[in-house]
């Protein structure tokens, strides 16, 4: 059973002019907790803030959220925190007295999937090119249409995620994932300058390349590049690392990596990073 903190209020609903609805007008993360413990903090609310800066939001409080984040999930689960710029009258312009709207939500226990972490996940090439917007590069909006159309592209089960590129045809994304791929050693995850979505994983898994010495370079990349790499893996909040083993006719075992980036993320939870 889902669990919603509004504003600080036990609630499953907003106002209906609020503009996170009427303008998908604001900004979420999703994160996981064990034992209520907010695992990879400091990645999700960096980003929140910077989210909310970039959108001219006021980013709620640290302690707040950590604290609502508490009443929601005391266990194991998944939690939602949505900042939208709130309600006002009818049309994209708003005043200054616009109150923003602060949503935590909650789903108990965690989905699993230890077949996915451990045999890997065969992905396709999506059709629906993202949109180049460099001003919300990155940004984790509430207007993820783009991603809804591309998941719908396939109903294949077998089928786990879907690799997105720009409107220019560069390697950026999956539908609800960051990528990685490594050749001769080196690590590299496709640039976010232009669109995509900058995930709290993707930041840990650099911050963890940086520690361990493992080369890493943040650029563009094309599918060509893709497939011609030694390993390839996905990376968020709730499924940690999967390696990727199948994209249309490319076969990889999984790799490495992905194995040493699984068991550092591991790592890294249990000392409560």
């Amino acid at each position: 059973m889902a669990s919603f903190l509004v504003n600080g209020w036990p609630a499953q609903s907003v106002d209906a002019a609020d503009r996170g609805l009427m303008y998908g007008d604001g900004v979420f993360r999703t994160l996981v907790t064990r034992a209520g413990r907010a695992l990879n903090w400091s990645h999700h609310y960096r980003l929140l803030a910077r989210d909310c800066s970039r959108l001219a939001l006021a980013c709620p409080a640290e302690p707040l959220l950590l604290a609502e984040i508490a009443r929601v999930m005391a266990d194991d689960g998944v939690v939602k925190v949505i900042v939208t710029r709130g309600a006002s009258g009818r049309g994209y312009g708003f005043g200054d007295d616009v109150e923003p709207t602060r949503i935590v939500a909650a789903w108990p226990g965690v989905p699993s999937d230890p077949l996915a972490g451990r045999d890997g996940v065969r992905v396709r090439r999506c059709g629906l090119a993202l949109a180049i917007q460099p001003r919300l590069a990155g940004v984790k909006s509430l207007n993820r249409l783009e991603n809804v159309l591309a998941r719908a592209e396939w109903r294949d089960p077998a089928v786990r995620e879907g690799l997105l590129a720009d409107a220019e045809g560069r390697l950026v994304e999956a539908t609800a994932s960051n990528v990685f791929f490594a050749r001769a050693g080196v690590l590299v995850t496709p640039a976010l300058a232009r669109c995509g979505v900058e995930g709290a994983q993707r930041g840990r898994v650099l911050a963890l390349a940086q520690a361990e010495g493992i080369a890493c370079e943040v650029r563009d990349a094309g599918f060509d590049e893709l497939e011609l790499a030694d390993e390839v893996f996905l990376t968020n909040s709730v499924i940690g690392v999967w390696p990727v083993v199948a994209l249309g006719e490319r076969r990889w075992p999984p790799g490495p990596l992905a194995r040493r980036f699984q068991q550092l993320i591991g790592e890294d939870d249990a000392r409560g990073a």
